[in-house]
Order: C-alpha cells, then sequence, then structure tokens
C-alpha cells in the first residue's frame, strides 16, 4: 500500500463485519436513502442505492430529494436457476422492484427500482427460494461464472459442480446478513464474527473468478481476476488452466488505469482447484493496493509485481508448484441460439433477450414455461436465457409457449444483433456518462442498413456499449466497442479478437453518432470487400491498418487515428 487506507477501507474496517448502521438506516422515516458509509456496506449484501437521474432536476426544482431507490443483484453460481425459484424471483419483480428483470453479464439476475422500505422483504424472498444476494457485489468474491454448454451435457455438470464448491468456499462468513434480513436478530455475538478467508477489511476491490470450457469462450474468461480454463479428456474433466489478472475497468484520463487481459501462469489438477483459487485471493488480499481504488485491483498488482512475483508467490503459499499449461483452443465468445440437443439427449433452447432486459410480455411467456419445465434455467454470460434440460417430451409445450408469447423472435434478428452486449447505464447507474441500454437498439437499427449494403447481413461482429469506462458490458472485448463520454457521446473502439484473447483500440475519441457511422461505414465495406477466408472483423481492422494490436493492458493507451483508413480499399 502506497498511501493511507481509502475511505472505503475505513468503512470497512469499522464495520463489525459489514454491520455498520445498516438497520438504524433501514428504519428512518425521513429519507428514502441509506447513511453514507451504509452505501458502501449495502454492497456486499448486494444492493446499490441508485436514484432516477431522469428525474433528479425537475426534483430538484422542486426541492426535493433524488428518487432513490435501489438495484438488488442475487448471487446464482454459474447461473442455473430452478423453475420455481424463477416463478419466486419473477414475483418479487412484480411485487417489489419495476416489474421488470435483468439479466446480467455475470450470470446473474437483478431488480430494479426497490424502494428502500422493501428492501428487507425483498432479501428474505431470496432465501426463501434457497438464493442469496450475499456478495453479489462489494470487495469479495463476486458471482463465479461458469460456461452453461448445453450440448455436453455431462461436462457441463462435472465443471458446475467446481462452481458451486468455489462459489461456497469464497463466500463471506460474516452473521451479518442472517441478522439484518433474515430474522432480524443476532445468531452469535458479533465479536465471535471472523473471516477467516478475508479479514476484516475484506479485499482491495471487487474479485472475478470464471470458467470456461474450450471451444466456447463465453465467459469472456481472460478479463476475469481469476479465468479458469477447463481441460478435459474426451468427457472426464482433468484439471484446468489458470490464468490471472484480468479486469475491464480503466479511468479517462487515467493512464495508469486500463483494461487488461487474464494470463495463464499454469494448470492444476480438478482436487486442487480450491487451494489454489485461495492462494490467488489470499494474494491480493495482502499486497492488493488498499489507498487508491481506482488502482486496487488484481491487474494492478500484478503490474506493479509482475507476473514472474505473483507466480512465485502463489507457488510459496500452495507449497507446491503449478503445472505447466496444457493445450486448448477456443472458436468463439457468443451463445448459439435456438434448440440444441446435448449428449444426454435431453434439449435446450437458448432464447435472445436484448440487452438482458425481461419486458412483461416476454416475463408472461416465461412463467408459462416455468409452470411445466422440470428442467432448469441458465443465465448465460451475455445476457441470454437458456431453457435447458427439456425432455423431448415436453419440447413441443415449450415451443408453442415460445411462438404465443413471441420469446423466439430474437433468433431470427441480424446477426449482430443478437451478439450485441450493453451495461444499464442511464437512469439508474450513478456512473454512467452517456446511455448504453436505451442507445443500443437505435445504433443497431442504423448499423444494420450499411452492414447490409456491404453484404454483411449475416456476419457475426461483436458489439458491446457501455456508459462509462467501467466496463461492465466487456466493451474492451468488441471487435466494435463504445464506451460513454458524455451525453450522445463515445469512444469508439475496433479490433478484439472474437475468441475474447486481444483487446480492442481507440480509433475515435469523444464522438458522436453520426461520427460514428461516417467512421464504421468505409471500414465495414472495406471488410467486405478484401477480408480472407473465415477472416472476423477484429482481425481485418488490425490486418488493415486502422488500429494496433493490443494484447495487454500496458499497451492499450495510445493515441487515436488522426483520420479512418483509406476507403478505397488500401491499407495505411
Amino acid at each position: 500500500m502506497s498511501g493511507q487506507p481509502s475511505d472505503v477501507e475505513r468503512i470497512k474496517a469499522g464495520s463489525d463485519f459489514l454491520r455498520g448502521t445498516i438497520r438504524e438506516s433501514l428504519q428512518d422515516p425521513l429519507t428514502a436513502a441509506v447513511r453514507t458509509d451504509d452505501v458502501q456496506l449495502l454492497k456486499f449484501h448486494g444492493t446499490y442505492q441508485q436514484d432516477d437521474r431522469d428525474l433528479r432536476d425537475e426534483r430538484r426544482r422542486s426541492k426535493l430529494e433524488p428518487a432513490y431507490q435501489f438495484m438488488v443483484r442475487v448471487r446464482a453460481p454459474g447461473g442455473i436457476v430452478q423453475p420455481e425459484q424463477w416463478l419466486a424471483l419473477d414475483q418479487v419483480g412484480r411485487d417489489f422492484g419495476d416489474g421488470g428483470l435483468r439479466l446480467t453479464t455475470r450470470q446473474s439476475l437483478q431488480f430494479h427500482g426497490v424502494l428502500k422500505w422493501n428492501l428487507r422483504a425483498t432479501i428474505a424472498r431470496m432465501n426463501e427460494i434457497l438464493l442469496s444476494t450475499l456478495a453479489a457485489c462489494g470487495d469479495v468474491n463476486r458471482n463465479v461464472m461458469c460456461n452453461p454448454n448445453p450440448y455436453v451435457s455431462d461436462l457441463h455438470g462435472q465443471v458446475y459442480a467446481h462452481v458451486q464448491a468455489l462459489s461456497e468456499h469464497l463466500r463471506p462468513r460474516t452473521t451479518a446478513y442472517h441478522e439484518i434480513w433474515l430474522d432480524g436478530e443476532k445468531v452469535v455475538d458479533s465479536r465471535g464474527d471472523e473471516e477467516p478467508l478475508y479479514g476484516p477489511t475484506y479485499l482491495p476491490r471487487k474479485f472475478k473468478v470464471g470458467i470456461a470450457v474450450p471451444p466456447s469462450n463465453d465467459v469472456d474468461v481472460f478479463s476475469q481476476d481469476l479465468g479458469l480454463i477447463a481441460i478435459a479428456e474426451g468427457d472426464t474433466l482433468i484439471g484446468f488452466n489458470v490464468a490471472v489478472g484480468g479486469g475491464m475497468g480503466m479511468t479517462y484520463g487515467d493512464r495508469t488505469t486500463y483494461p487488461e487481459l487474464a494470463r495463464v501462469i499454469g494448470s492444476c489438477r480438478t482436487d486442487q482447484l480450491i487451494a489454489v483459487a485461495e492462494a490467488i485471493l489470499t494474494v491480493q488480499r495482502d499486497f492488493g493496493d488498499r489507498s487508491n481504488r481506482k488502482h486496487a485491483r488484481l491487474k494492478y498488482t500484478i503490474g506493479d509485481r509482475g507476473l514472474a512475483w505473483f507466480t512465485a508467490e502463489v507457488n510459496r503459499r500452495l507449497g507446491w508448484e503449478l503445472a505447466a499449461e496444457l493445450p486448448y483452443r477456443f472458436e468463439s465468445t457468443g451463445d448459439r441460439l435456438g434448440w440444441v440437443e446435448g449428449s444426454d439427449g435431453s434439449h435446450h433452447l437458448t432464447l435472445c433477450v436484448e440487452s438482458g432486459r425481461l419486458r412483461q410480455e416476454a416475463l408472461e411467456g416465461l412463467r408459462e414455461i416455468a409452470r411445466i419445465h422440470r428442467g432448469d434455467f441458465r443465465l448465460t454470460p451475455n445476457q441470454n436465457l437458456i431453457v435447458a434440460r427439456v425432455c423431448a417430451a415436453e419440447r413441443p409445450r415449450i415451443e408453442r409457449l415460445v411462438r404465443e408469447y413471441g420469446l423466439g423472435e430474437g433468433a431470427r434478428r441480424s446477426a449482430l444483433r443478437r451478439g450485441a452486449v450493453a451495461c444499464v447505464a442511464l437512469p439508474t447507474c450513478g456512473l454512467a456518462m452517456a446511455e448504453s441500454e436505451r442507445y443500443l437498439p437505435q445504433l443497431l437499427e442504423k448499423l444494420e442498413p450499411i452492414l447490409a449494403e456491404a453484404g454483411l447481413a449475416d456476419e457475426e461482429i461483436i458489439v458491446r456499449v457501455s456508459g462509462c469506462p467501467n466496463g461492465c458490458s466487456r466493451p474492451y472485448l468488441g471487435e466494435i466497442g463504445l464506451t460513454g463520454k458524455a451525453p450522445g457521446r463515445y469512444n469508439l473502439y475496433l479490433g478484439a479478437g472474437f475468441r475474447g484473447d486481444r483487446l480492442n483500440c481507440l480509433y475515435r475519441e469523444n464522438i458522436a453518432e453520426a461520427e460514428i457511422l461516417a467512421a464504421l461505414r468505409p471500414i465495414l465495406h472495406h471488410y467486405a470487400r478484401e477480408r480472407t477466408a473465415g477472416e472476423h472483423f477484429g482481425d481485418f481492422v488490425v490486418r488493415a491498418g486502422y488500429v494496433r494490436s493490443v494484447r495487454g493492458g500496458t499497451d492499450f493507451h495510445g493515441d487515436p487515428a488522426s483520420e479512418p483508413a483509406v476507403p478505397q480499399g488500401k491499407p495505411r
């Protein structure tokens, strides 16, 4: 640590293992908000205080406090939710939220519009259906991600068992969660609380774990603090490659911050996984920056001290050395939409959900499916939804409901639209500088004719849009990436790898929609004319000289190109 602890460190240290004054804040009838310190502590309990930014000016003029509300996020390891849980979650959204549900890029699910007076009832309802919001946010390990892998059912089951074990092992142990949200009574004297893994101040920043199953990199494994690549022999899982130090966030104007790709430091057997994960997390706990939260993720700990130092420290804590990296190959990062048949003969339907936002008609259809479905639902890392493990006899009934409620329409949209991802941004995210979820449909509607005129309507191009540089939608892994700079203005990034193994590069800074479209049109036409067989858009723009190849975060920052590549078809 290079300086005094940040204010958040003070809050955590004095919180009595995440209690703070949350109970008192919830009981205060004079405001719809909670106390300032409790805003930070509530994140560990799975909820963010927000306000409706569309109403800020109006309420300020009326001398009213902001329209405070809360986003509540569920922790669902591997994104698996049972039908009865789905029905209960849907009811919670209608009873306490804004009526909708949103699928996140971490295979989680969140409610928006929950009022302070309903927070306790909302979170208690999660416990009733054997789900939790604890550690869905905060300076702890977040929701553990897992490739849904619906068509290799046996292997998915083996990997998912490790996801559940990791999630449980890395879970905070404080009894404050039960005390505040469930029965309201102290389970034990809080002085007996301890966090054997985290300690009283938890981690310097959030920590993310994801497991990919080649050939699919749908979890964007290199964006994780700890990325695990499942290695199988036939249908048997034998171990994991271990990658460390990924992360998407950065801060504009601060070149010491950057998105980063995780790097493989070795491999481990399946029975060694828990020990490896704990060693990596505790190195970050002990050496991460607790002074500057913008510099507190694992990627900066590794950047400051070196990958060799980090690997040696992990090996020292393990008492043995990680084995050599094992061979693997990724082919894509997206989801396979529509029906697929699994190795066990069951059927799986992946539904396209634009920006993960489920609204009334879709929820009505899914409600009907959940009432008859005997398998499970799987939330994908690309904000889509899988109706999984459907038996052959059940499939016709589900197909009928999909048609009746228009749930299959997403699969018939353009290839561009099917793979696009956006964060929530305005009006609820306090960090948003520009629209994202609400802007994405408008952007795609204007890009689709350009692709059609270039003969690229069926071409998969990864588009990621974020309302700010913090990267919740993993924009720096988009072949076309936009990050909000100001209302209606974005930075345009190009050139990420289709397999999630290369960052994109800044191409134009602080531009509006007309400039975005004007920049992309000649590049897309150039791509259509001169791409090689099987060449993806991100690879082409690097080969054609539009942007540099960026393989690591320290190479991310560079001056944007002064002009687009020559549109006549000659690379610079």
